[in-house]
């Protein structure tokens, strides 16, 4: 796999706030973008960390601008990843994030709630169904398997009345959407198609995800989630990474256990959730050796909400990422040999002679 291009799409479990709508907020995908992902490599480890802000001041009514409901929403979000190579073909991941603050500001601003925290830990192997190398082209699909466990609140509440004689305090649960996770267990459902002409520089490629979502100890089933993205992508100067991505998603509307009334004990109306949206997300990277640096942002393009909710704005990402070979090579010197590896340590492995990559088109370089 084409590293530039991976790492230029890493980002994580981020709590989308198209998820579920203006009242309850809730969870689209938990890696934010969908991002594209293959494999690692045999033995190889990658470290990644990203900060996400996101911010919107729109509201719709199916796919028009409506009165607002709510001043803004706002959060900052901090992410962590560790993956490790486990074979040529399988790797492990495991993702977590913390939730600086997440928070509806209120019309009159006196009623804004915040809250923050950490979110859920995420289990994600992926594994290497197909991968063809020729001269002209790399052609690779794995599939993915995840599961998402909930860490952080889900019932975090907020003071609505305090008494003016006694000063007891009334709570309420706040609503989802400044809640640091659903507090469901989901499933995660991947697929990733990636096809690569390294002689032109150029590779276009798409993932697909699906996220079947539970039912958190409230009785709350957030709406489950799927989304397919299409990108293309080039390298400048052996080091920029450019991509551009189209994605498309859908969000189910929620849904409560049997004779549960989400209005009536949490203030949370179920046909003011779920949603269907594209955006355009342009990802800029920069990579020096083992580390790249990247940048995105999710421009919205259309949105289409059930009734009245809050839309998406803003969200912009960027990050860090790290890789590295935790075992020596596997190639067995002889007396006078030397062991040649692609610049990028991308999947065009390593050689007992010098040249060019047939992946990426990196120079093989002596180590």
């Amino acid at each position: 796999m084409n590293k530039i291009l991976l790492l230029a799409l890493f980002v994580f479990v981020c709590f989308k706030l198209s998820g579920q709508g203006c009242c309850s907020g809730g969870s689209g995908s938990p890696i934010a973008g969908g991002a594209s992902q293959g494999v690692l490599q045999d033995r190889q480890m990658e470290i990644s960390g990203n900060y996400q802000h996101i911010e919107t001041y729109r509201f719709f009514s199916g796919d028009k601008d409506t009165a607002a409901l709510f001043d803004s929403f706002k959060s900052n979000y901090l992410y962590l990843k560790v993956a490790y190579g486990i074979t040529k073909d399988l790797t492990m991941s495991v993702e977590s994030g913390y939730f600086i603050n997440k928070t509806q500001i209120g019309l009159q601003k006196i009623d804004t709630i915040k809250s923050g925290g950490i979110g859920d830990l995420i289990l994600f192997p992926r594994y290497d169904i197909f991968n063809r190398t020729t001269e002209t082209r790399r052609t690779e699909i794995t599939f993915g398997l995840g599961f998402k466990i909930p860490l952080g609140k889900y019932d975090d509440s907020t003071v609505v009345y305090t008494a003016p004689i006694t000063h007891k305090q009334t709570f309420t649960t706040s609503p989802p959407s400044v809640q640091s996770t659903t507090g469901s267990h989901d499933f995660i459902f991947y697929g990733f198609v990636f096809r690569g002409y390294p002689l032109k520089n150029f590779r276009i490629f798409a993932n697909a995800l699906y996220i079947r979502k539970g039912y958190n100890p409230l009785g709350e089933k957030f709406g489950d989630y799927a989304s397919i993205g299409l990108y293309a992508g080039t390298t400048l100067f052996k080091k920029l990474g450019l991509t551009l991505q189209v994605k498309g998603e859908w969000v189910d509307k929620m849904k409560a256990v049997p004779k549960l009334d989400l209005l009536a004990y949490y203030n949370v109306d179920v046909n003011l959730t779920g949603s269907k949206k594209i955006f355009i997300v342009p990802q800029i990277s920069f990579t020096q050796q083992n580390i790249t640096v990247f940048a995105l942002t999710e421009i919205p393009v259309y949105q289409y909400v059930n009734h009245a909710q809050v839309g998406s704005q803003f969200q912009g990402t960027v990050g860090v990422s790290y890789r590295f070979y935790t075992a020596k090579s596997k190639i067995k010197k002889t007396a006078g040999e030397d062991v040649y590896q692609c610049e990028m340590k991308c999947s065009g492995g390593e050689s007992d002679k010098p040249g060019k990559c047939k992946v990426c088109g990196m120079d093989l370089i002596k180590q």
